[in-house]
């Protein structure tokens, strides 16, 4: 094996691709958005099948990389010179919170369950969808949060007040299913879920899209439609 020439393609490579990062502009791993993604992947592949693969030479590494760069500057000069065509190629925010209310239509064009968006806010460190003015799912996978105004206040600490209780919340119901494991976890039963729905004004879980509970503030739901 011819390592000098390995290493003349690895070296090659490498500058390759850093000229390319710096003329697309490209962004951190977790800001890429789905173009960018899948233009990562194919550098990736198209380094790693060239590196070791004695048949090709250095000269047609330069030129894949180099016809993958016009490429890559074509789309984005596309996409600024036809605005309409950036939706369908590289997607646009989309708000799947408003006003404290999840937008279904929104949810599903995003393939998204109400786990994952308990997740992307827990990041966010927003433990209830009732603390939500709006919240856009970005094209690069992660959340953005306006918080309600109730929310954004001065703190107990700043006011003197003693410390108050935090308690975790606990979604109950996701798109009509009742979650029994955090049922039994916090010590309660279908049959007090029932009776807290029906308090509520809603007959069965299946018309609830959601429903979160916590030790502080008591059952939240949002029904279906």
């Amino acid at each position: 094996m011819d390592y000098a020439h390995i290493a003349m393609k690895l070296v090659t490579s490498f500058l390759g691709l850093w000229v390319m990062t710096r003329l697309l502009g490209k962004k951190e791993i977790s800001q890429l958005t789905p173009f960018d993604f899948v233009t990562s992947l194919m550098l990736s592949e198209l380094v790693g099948e060239t590196v070791y693969d004695r048949k090709i030479s250095l000269a047609e590494v330069v030129f894949a990389l180099a016809v993958w760069l016009v490429l890559s500057l074509a789309l984005e000069k596309l996409q600024q010179r036809f605005p309409l065509l950036s939706r369908p190629l590289s997607g646009r925010p989309d708000i799947v919170i408003r006003n404290g209310r999840i937008d279904e239509p929104a949810m599903k064009r995003n393939k998204l369950d109400m786990h994952q968006l308990g997740m992307l806010l827990r990041e966010q460190n927003v433990f209830s969808v009732q603390d939500v003015a709006y919240a856009i799912f970005e094209t690069n996978g992660k959340l953005s949060v306006m918080r309600n105004a109730k929310t954004d206040e001065v703190s107990r600490e700043d006011l003197g007040l003693p410390e108050k209780p935090v308690h975790m919340t606990y979604m109950l119901i996701d798109h009509g299913c009742v979650e029994r494991t955090l049922l039994k976890e916090i010590g309660r039963d279908e049959r007090w879920l029932m009776k807290t729905l029906q308090a509520c004004g809603v007959e069965q879980a299946e018309d609830v899209l959601y429903a979160e509970w916590s030790a502080g503030s008591g059952l939240r739901l949002q029904t279906k439609g």
